[in-house]
């Protein structure tokens, strides 16, 4: 009896230190690959002109609300394939990141020098037509200004006194603009590998990292960020990992 316990402690210590390192791995994943496919994407535009027009922390609450609940739901689908054997999913998702990473290092070799440059005039346009239906609805309700909020005073709707119209804007620009997006679908591809909760948490803090820096450096950080340059190096992350693959086996993992 003296020895098996040492033997069952050795056991569960060596299925904790597992489940840590899955954990680690997946974080440093998630967080790794969110930040170079967000940074000068569509959503880190959003958030830079927006938090340039309305008040920071409002945008921010929008923005994050959004990006947290697509990766959650994105760490879902991914999480629902494991109903498949592992080994299946891994060289599947290995495979996947591995055309990811070939595509980017394709795409940032092709783009010109100012390809950020009309990203962001593109998203300007459509922030301002937001703007203008927003204006036009208000004008219309009565209740005048959505900046100054000065007009005559109307009666509102009852979720209105506590949601501001620009944090419902940023919420729904931002998560629109991630639906289908590289940033989810390799989300998705790391929830079907690695740990969930690691990816859940990396990928979230890696969502508030690049929104963060946006709503706080504006169009400045917004006008600086190489698009280019940020494409070619999430490249060659996606293939770092997929390359990494070859050396860790499907059943390592959580």
């Amino acid at each position: 009896m003296h020895t098996e316990i040492p033997a069952v402690l050795s056991s569960n210590t060596e299925l904790s230190s597992t489940a840590n390192l899955g954990f680690i791995h997946a974080f440093v994943a998630a967080i790794s690959v969110i930040i170079v496919s967000e940074l000068g994407d569509k959503t880190f535009f959003i958030a830079a002109i927006m938090a340039m027009r309305y008040n920071r922390l409002t945008v921010l609450a929008g923005a994050m609300l959004a990006l947290g609940l697509m990766t959650c739901l994105s760490v879902l689908f991914g999480y629902a394939t494991t109903v498949i054997p592992r080994v299946y999913t891994y060289y599947v998702s290995t495979a996947l990141f591995a055309i990811f990473g070939l595509r980017m290092l394709r795409e940032g070799l092709k783009m010109s020098p100012d390809e950020g440059q009309e990203e962001l005039e593109e998203v300007q346009a459509e922030i301002k037509r937001k703007d203008e239906e927003l204006q036009r609805s208000k004008l219309l309700n009565g209740t005048g200004d959505v900046e100054t909020g000065v007009g005559p005073s109307v009666p509102k709707k009852r979720w209105m006194q506590f949601i501001s119209p620009i944090f419902v804007q940023a919420f729904t620009l931002t998560f629109l603009a991630e639906w289908g997006d590289r940033s989810q679908l390799t989300t998705i591809v790391l929830a079907a590998r690695e740990d969930p909760f690691g990816v859940a948490v990396g990928g979230t803090i890696g969502h508030c990292l690049c929104t963060g820096l946006a709503v706080i450096g504006g169009r400045m950080i917004a006008q600086k960020i190489s698009v280019r340059t940020v494409t070619i190096i999430g490249g060659i992350v996606f293939l770092a990992f997929a390359f990494s693959a070859l050396f860790i086996s499907p059943d390592s993992g959580f």
